[in-house]
């Protein structure tokens, strides 16, 4: 794992991560969350049906992120992203997370400025994945903005899947222990429980070669029409409720 996943992960990260519950705040305004067993099973179905699908997409977009010849495919893989987002209240989320994201990591891992001045020395190009998200798609989803930013930290893939599938539970957890008044270190045990949850999403979720692919047709005849598009209809109805609610801690 690269080390700059932690920083990715961590929700001190002035990206905007902790103002949203994940459908959390309205789960538990419904009843359908109330106490440790029900988050429990909330975080598992969250993990592996939203969660699940962010991971694929933030693999293919780390993936992208490495091909120099791929800034005008930006925009295809964010509408992928948007295909997989029922819900307009969901959609607005993720794109305020990820344009927030893609701002922070612009200026984490700036342009390389050397590489005019010692054009023979060959560079990372971190930023440039980043560059070119924010030219193609200025409010791209969450995921994507993720992909890119593991990418211009040096991750792979694999690690950029992982914070993904970590942050789909992590933010709704925090979001429990804020407005149920839950034990911080009961909700982590449940946490520490998905742990092998987190790593078996992570694994399937670039476990096709169209998640690693750097090109939205994959060498082996697929394309990004076929990452996984699982979906969870009561986190689109939770949304929605949500956008509606005149009384809220959590802007989604």
């Amino acid at each position: 794992m690269n080390p700059a996943l932690l920083l990715l992960t961590d929700s001190r990260l002035p990206a905007g991560g902790h103002a949203h519950s994940g459908g959390t705040e309205q789960a538990i305004a419904t009843g359908a969350v109330h106490d440790l067993t029900s988050l429990a099973a909330f975080l598992r179905g969250r993990l592996h049906t939203s969660g699940h699908v962010a991971a694929a997409l933030a693999a293919a977009a780390c993936a992208l992120g490495a091909n120099r010849s791929s800034d005008t495919s930006w925009d295809l893989l964010d509408a992928e992203a948007d295909a997989r987002t029922a819900s307009p209240a969901q959609r607005a989320a993720s794109r305020t997370q990820g344009r927030l994201l893609l701002r922070v990591a612009r200026r984490l891992w700036p342009p390389p400025t050397l590489d005019d001045l010692a054009p023979g020395v060959p560079s990372p190009r971190r930023s440039v994945a980043l560059d070119g998200l924010a030219q193609a798609v200025p409010n791209p989803h969450h995921p994507i903005a993720l992909g890119a930013a593991a990418h211009a930290a040096g991750a792979s893939p694999e690690d950029a899947a992982l914070a993904a599938a970590y942050h789909a539970i992590t933010g709704p957890a925090t979001a429990a222990v804020r407005l149920l008044g839950l034990d911080p270190v009961a909700v982590h045990g449940l946490l520490a429980g998905l742990t092998p949850d987190l790593a078996t999403t992570a694994s399937d979720a670039t476990s096709s070669d169209l998640a690693t692919s750097a090109c939205d047709t994959s060498p082996y005849g697929g394309s990004w029409a076929d990452l996984p598009a699982r979906s969870a209809p009561a986190l689109d109805l939770l949304a929605e409720r949500h956008a509606e609610a005149t009384v809220r801690l959590f802007v989604s």
